[in-house]
């Protein structure tokens, strides 16, 4: 069996995963996320673009409690392989929305290495949106190469592997609703 979860422990292939950060600290986090981006925004015409696969549950969540006017759209890029990042970027779905002077805010699960948010900047930039800012749940500052740090974090986290609530090892583990750390690695 691929995936095995209990209450505490997350099983997925060779690895085990302890709960790091539990459902009801995300969903705090993403109120006060929201609440910040509303009053940043206030009467802006907006863009949300969601980096999937990981951003979809963080996305989601956001917009319930983002009360405003807005768009929403979602692009496609990788830039990781088991648990490493790759180092390069492939765009997979581009982006089909009109951003010219509008307020561009990209969605991410996890801002890491910055590699993916370097390339989304490059493509975006292209199209002369008003503004382009990112909000991420998750960020490493440890493991940040990039330029464009996120202006809105949820959470500073170390430079561990997380899976869960949308992070996936090898495309498993996106299903649950808390993020968990490899068994052993202290937060």
């Amino acid at each position: 069996m691929p995936l095995k979860l209990d209450d505490e422990v997350l099983q997925i292939n060779d690895k085990t995963f302890e709960i790091f950060i539990r459902k009801e600290e995300i969903q705090a986090e993403i109120a006060s996320l929201a609440a910040r981006l509303e009053a940043d925004y206030a009467g802006k015409e907006i863009v949300f673009i969601a980096v999937l696969n990981g951003a979809f549950m963080f996305a989601a969540d956001l917009m319930k409690q983002f009360r405003s006017p807005c768009e929403i759209t979602f692009v496609k890029v990788s830039s990781y392989k088991g648990m490493n990042s790759s180092g390069r970027v492939d765009e997979v779905i581009g982006l089909n929305t009109e951003i010219k002077d509008k307020h561009v805010i990209i969605v991410e699960d996890i801002v890491d290495t910055g590699i993916t948010m370097e390339k989304l900047f490059t493509l975006l930039s292209v199209e002369k949106p008003a503004s382009l800012e990112i909000v991420t749940l998750l960020h490493k500052p440890e493991a940040f190469k990039g330029t464009h740090t996120p202006t809105y974090i949820g959470f500073s986290i170390p430079n561990k592997f997380v899976v869960g609530y949308g992070l996936d090892y090898d495309e498993l583990g996106r299903n649950t609703e808390h993020i968990y750390q490899l068994k052993g690695e202290t937060r």
